[in-house]
Parts: C-alpha cells; structure tokens; sequence
C-alpha cells in the first residue's frame, strides 16, 4: 500500500476514534477532506486576500502547510471542523492552507514565515491582519497530531486569536 493512501487511511480510523454523537445518540464519523491542500491554489495570492480581508474583518490569520498525503494534517482539520475550535476559527481567524506537495512546493513561501517544513507538517504560522508574522511553528508543536487531543488546538487558538 503507497504510503500516502496509509496515511490517509490511519487519520480516517483515528477519525472514527474521535467522532461525535448527534442528538440521537448515533455517531457522527468526522469527514477527511482528500483535497484540503490544493496543488493549483496561488498562496501569495491567498495570502494578500487573507490579508485585506483580516483588515476589515479584525482577525488573524492562520497559515496551515500542509499535505493531503499527510495524516496529521488530516487531523488537524479534523480538529479545527469540532466544536469549539471551529467557532474560535470563524470569530478570531481566516486560515489558508498551503500545500508543500512532497516537501518541495511552496518552500518560498514556508521560508518567508519562518516555518520549517522539513521538521514536518502540519506546520502553522500566525500573521496579525496587516501580515506580520506573530508566530511561526519552529518546534514541530503539531507534527504528532494523532497523539494530541482536540482541546490542544483549542488552547492554541485562545492563545492567539485577535
């Protein structure tokens, strides 16, 4: 089995491990978004709209580098889609994913922010809503996602939401 689609399939069932129950006591298995980094996606671009609209809407943004062969990343988003985690995301932040392909997509842009893609992914930085970086994930703080819990994202996002 390709290591990607091993990946892909380990987040899915650790997925499953953390699904929610609906008000009907049935579970609801979280969703992997297969396309959640875009190869075709312009970051610089993404980036300067995330800007001008962090201006007029007084938030921060989130720069997520990333996969989609990644597990962790899969995660992550898994986490960022729970509550309250996705409430924090729509109040304080705009995120904007950029994908790395196999490491060597978008390195310009990893470099610009501080963020060393190499130590792995997924790897954040925090802009304030004029651009400046605020934060760079410098120690693979969410590299090991699968081993973190829904409420160290949470507690991320209090940290520096606007």
């Amino acid at each position: 089995m390709h290591a990607g689609t091993r990946n892909i399939l380990a987040a899915a069932f650790f997925a499953l491990s953390i699904a929610s129950t609906s008000a009907h006591g049935q579970m609801i298995p979280p969703t992997v978004n297969k396309n959640l980094y875009s190869a075709t996606a312009d970051p610089k671009a993404d980036i300067t709209a995330a800007v001008k609209r962090a201006k007029a809407e007084h938030k921060r943004i989130i720069l997520d580098f990333g996969g989609n062969w990644c597990g962790d990343c899969q995660v992550l988003d898994i986490y960022m889609r729970q509550s309250p985690n996705t409430e924090l995301l729509n109040k304080h932040f705009i995120v904007v994913h950029v994908d790395i392909g196999r490491f060597d997509r978008n390195v310009d842009v990893a470099e610009k922010y501080k963020v060393p893609i190499k130590k792995g992914v997924p790897a954040l930085a925090v802009l304030d809503s004029s651009g400046k970086l605020l934060y760079s994930q410098a120690n693979k703080e969410f590299e090991n996602m699968r081993e973190m819990k829904s409420s160290d994202v949470t507690d991320f996002l209090n940290h520096w939401k606007a």
